[in-house]
């Protein structure tokens, strides 16, 4: 399989994921991506620069999955353990060839700028990384007025980052930086209407780049590796939803093509999970009628986010319609009987299985048989499809291997998160 992809939108994609993981305030990078711009423009650099800067300021967190680690980022000015997230975000995107050549700047996005000269990368990588690392400081200091009005903020953090110069930032930077905060514009720009229209608008100028399946599939790997990583309880969940839906689509003997798309929106089916706060999908007992609202949103995030990448249509409404039932009570659309397709019903039964075969907060893992009994418990319920859990049934062993990575009778093995 190859299609097509607008890169622009891929990326953007990436970054609407990752700012879920600020809960109610979802513009951090593409903050931080537009004044990164900014200051690139005022240096005169080429376009080819431009636009690494801008990517590289929308993804420089890709590593950040916890709300807990989010929230210090932003809290904090500058702490020891900040730099486990820029190791851990360059490793990422070198995965995704076409983003490889941007995980420098993210590595040293919280770089000090006297500590580049005992590095050995070039004055140019150091640069472009300390403009992300400046421009991300100021989104953090200015983070407590956008609620409010971020005129009332710009001094004070203009004080903040003078006092910085030489050490934290570069002092030419810093000038730079001096010289584009001291107008009003500059800080209206960051408003969320403006900040939206000015993203779409360089959007729509990015280039369509074709991809295969093994290319698309890292591009969904690097997404689920951020997903799966919020926590020690969903650790490497997509991963394991993307293998049995694909395996479950090839036992019905679903065309190569529609296996490896199955496949893709096994990895992408719980993007929108970034968005709940670690303390709720860590929560031991029962879930509030509030803390239920915010899990049933997830899946419709999920669907946001992908239908606006150019060539996954498909994938975007398998995706997403993972917590839809055959008797239309699920969520969030109620779409059910004939409108849920096989490809639906199919990664609905992986999701369920895989979470059913790992450890959780309120549980233990449970074995291939019990997990069988759920799962048909759960046709009789009209919550899923017969046909395709009897499929389960008949390849169990393998279902759970898929699901797992493991033999039956092994047990998982505790993971820390990303940047715990």
């Amino acid at each position: 399989m190859s299609v097509s992809i607008n890169l622009g939108q891929a990326i953007h994609a990436l970054s609407d994921v990752l700012d879920l993981v600020g809960v109610g305030e979802v513009f951090h990078g593409k903050r931080v991506g537009f004044m990164a711009l900014q200051c690139g423009h005022a240096l005169g650099l080429d376009e080819p620069v431009l636009e690494d800067l801008f990517h590289a300021g929308l993804l420089h967190d890709c590593a950040v999955s916890s709300t807990i680690l989010h929230q210090r980022l932003i809290d904090e000015l500058d702490w020891e353990g900040a730099e486990v997230h820029c190791v851990q975000g360059g490793e990422l995107v070198e995965q995704f060839a076409p983003l490889a050549h941007l995980a420098p700047l993210i590595r040293y996005h919280h770089t000090h700028w006297d500590a580049f000269p005992t590095l050995k990368i070039s004055e140019s990588t150091a640069r472009l990384a300390n403009i992300i690392f400046l421009n991300d400081r100021v989104d953090a200091l200015t983070a407590s007025h956008y609620e409010r009005d971020l005129l009332l903020a710009r001094h004070a953090v203009r004080e903040t980052i003078w006092r910085l110069s030489g050490s934290l930032f570069a002092p030419d930077l810093v000038t730079l930086f001096m010289d584009l905060s001291a107008s009003e514009a500059f800080w209206l720009s960051l408003e969320a209407r403006h900040l939206i229209r000015f993203v779409h608008e360089r959007e729509r100028e990015a280039r369509l780049v074709p991809v295969s399946f093994p290319e698309l599939r890292r591009l969904a790997l690097l997404f689920a590796q951020v997903v799966d990583a919020k926590s020690p309880y969903t650790m490497e969940h997509s991963l394991g939803t993307a293998r049995l839906a694909r395996l479950l689509a090839e036992r019905f003997g679903l065309s190569v093509e529609t296996c490896e798309k199955i496949e893709v929106a096994g990895l992408l089916h719980d993007l929108g999970k970034l968005q709940v706060p670690d303390e709720i999908l860590e929560k031991p007992g029962p879930l509030t009628a509030e803390e239920q609202a915010m899990i049933q949103r997830h899946s419709f995030e999920t669907y946001q986010i992908l239908r606006g990448i150019g060539g996954l249509e498909d994938i975007a409404v398998w995706a997403a319609y993972h917590h839809e039932r055959p008797d239309g009570h699920g969520y969030p659309f109620h779409c059910g009987g004939a409108a849920l397709t096989l490809e639906m019903r199919i990664i609905a039964v992986a999701d369920v299985f895989q979470a059913l075969a790992q450890r959780r907060p309120y549980r233990q893992p449970l074995s291939p048989a019990r997990i069988l009994e759920v799962l048909r418990a759960f046709v009789r319920q009209s919550r899923l499809d017969g046909t395709v859990v009897e499929r389960v049934g008949e390849h169990l062993e393998s279902s759970w291997r898929a699901a797992t990575g493991m033999e039956p009778g092994e047990r998982w093995t505790w993971k820390p998160a990303l940047a715990d």
